[in-house]
């Protein structure tokens, strides 16, 4: 353990939805500093990992999370801040827009915690993923008292509005209905296409029940699939795929048992479902649900008939690297697909680009994007396009076009296959942090996630408009 105490934090630091509150102001509680980025799902898992032991160990520790950039739009406050909040997360932010805190405390990686015990000296620091977090926090605290509730930092500042849905993540449109993964609610609801809801799935709490609807629950789920009656659900909180039969009004779980953790190819044994790792995007196509591994950076498929589980491209490496899906081919956190035919598309979060998996001969190649630290706001051929961390995509039933939530860029784009170019579509405004879309009716159906709503943009009049989700 160091015995210097550890350096305050560098001036000019934006405090997004806290006080400020400097280190030495701290004294006589540890502090754990966390360096994460917001779009990274490893973060995200670290920070679900401190928030479920502050609820279990309430003001033991004043937990600090510093939000370092990768994307040049996390440099905006509000962006960094709801990208963070879109997990549930109310611990003080700190931006370290100009990277300042992470070169004074020499941090090399994200997700990092560093533990500060209650004198200010550095006790520990967690890199990645790895480490024993709770049994680290807790000898942080041994012999401590318990704080007085006066002398716990206050809740957040200007939380998030109470409206009928909290960062909405996936949308799927048919002729007549829409499907919405109200996330931030632990939800999912079936609406008419004017809104209104015609049948809530979920409790509404974070939980992981199955059973029927009124006593299911999941937690943020954030990917949708729709084939015939079925509804299945990427149910990102709770590492699982599930699935809702529409006519029974029935919630099962067909993959995943509440823990991150490797998933293991072949059957999966009911009582001791194999678990994922923050599943985020799905497709259907014939008897096989692709299942995108943010957390592992894999594409997997579950056999309908078979409940079997298979790796179908990707080294677990972060990164953008074409060509045989299992030797060579990696991805860069997948977040959405899309399937036709013989061909799954892939959105690339952190490689910013849009890539193509052929399921006959599995191979993986890219359509958008140069590498995990190259993006930016071009249209054109390919070569030049640019995205910035997109996070959803569909495509058209009747032509050869991918939609993309370029989220990063707050605009809708489209690519068109078979060698077209990527454009963005001409729209009244800015969207909010888009991330599901859906086409159906003449329109493209749009989870505006950091506004809390759905937007339907009308393909043929170029019209966008909100749709009022509403009893």
């Amino acid at each position: 353990m160091s015995t210097a105490t550890l350096q305050e934090l560098p001036t000019g630091l934006n405090w997004l939805n806290a006080p400020p509150a400097p280190l030495h102001e701290l004294r006589g509680r540890p502090v754990a500093l966390a360096f994460v980025n917001a779009a990274s799902a490893w973060c995200a898992q670290r920070l679900a990992e401190l928030a479920l032991w502050q609820a279990r160990n309430p003001g033991r520790v004043q937990v600090l999370v510093v939000q370092v950039p990768r994307f040049d739009s996390e440099r905006q406050p509000q962006r960094s801040l709801k990208l963070l909040r879109r997990q549930g997360l109310s611990f003080p932010v700190l931006l370290d827009a100009d990277w300042a805190a992470w070169q004074r405390y020499g941090i090399e990686a994200w997700p990092t915690v560093l533990l500060v015990d209650a004198e200010g000296r550095e006790r520990e620091r967690i890199v990645g993923l790895g480490g024993e977090l709770e049994r680290s926090l807790a000898a942080l605290c041994e012999g401590l008292p318990h704080p007085a509730e006066e002398d716990m930092r206050p809740a957040e500042t200007h939380p998030e509005p109470r409206l009928p849905l909290r960062f909405p993540s996936a949308v799927v449109a048919t002729p007549d209905r829409l499907y919405v993964a109200d996330s931030g609610h632990h939800r999912i609801l079936e609406c008419n296409h004017a809104g209104r809801v015609l049948h809530q799935f979920g409790l509404g709490t974070a939980d992981f029940i199955d059973g029927p609807d009124e006593q299911a629950a999941f937690q943020r789920p954030q990917g949708l699939a729709l084939e015939r009656e079925f509804l299945y659900v990427a149910d990102t909180g709770n590492h699982a795929l599930r699935r809702i039969n529409l006519r029974t009004h029935t919630v099962d779980t067909l993959c995943g048992n509440g823990r991150a953790g490797d998933p293991v190819e072949g059957p999966v044994a009911a009582a001791a479902k194999t678990p994922l790792s923050r599943p985020l995007g799905l497709a259907v196509a014939g008897n096989q649900i692709y299942i995108a591994g943010a957390g592992d950076n894999r594409i997997w498929s579950y056999d309908l008939g078979r409940g079997e589980l298979l790796l179908r491209a990707g080294t677990g490496q972060l990164e953008l690297r074409d060509g045989n899906a299992r030797s060579m081919a990696a991805f860069a956190q997948p977040v959405a697909l899309a399937a036709v035919q013989q061909q799954l598309y892939v959105c690339d979060a952190l490689g910013s680009a849009v890539r193509s998996l052929q399921l006959r001969t599995d191979l993986v190649q890219t359509l958008v994007g140069q590498g995990v630290w190259e993006h930016g706001d071009a249209d054109g051929p390919r070569a030049s396009a640019r995205l910035q961390h997109p996070q959803g995509i569909a495509l058209s039933a009747d032509a050869p076009l991918l939609w993309i939530a370029d989220s990063g860029n707050g605009s809708l784009r489209t690519l068109r296959l078979g060698g077209g170019e990527l454009a963005t579509v001409n729209l009244p405004r800015r969207l909010h942090g888009p991330t599901g879309l859906s086409v159906a009716a003449g329109a493209v159906w749009i989870a505006e996630t950091d506004a809390h709503g759905i937007l339907r943009y009308d393909i043929a009049s170029g019209e966008l408009g909100d749709v009022s989700i509403g009893e």
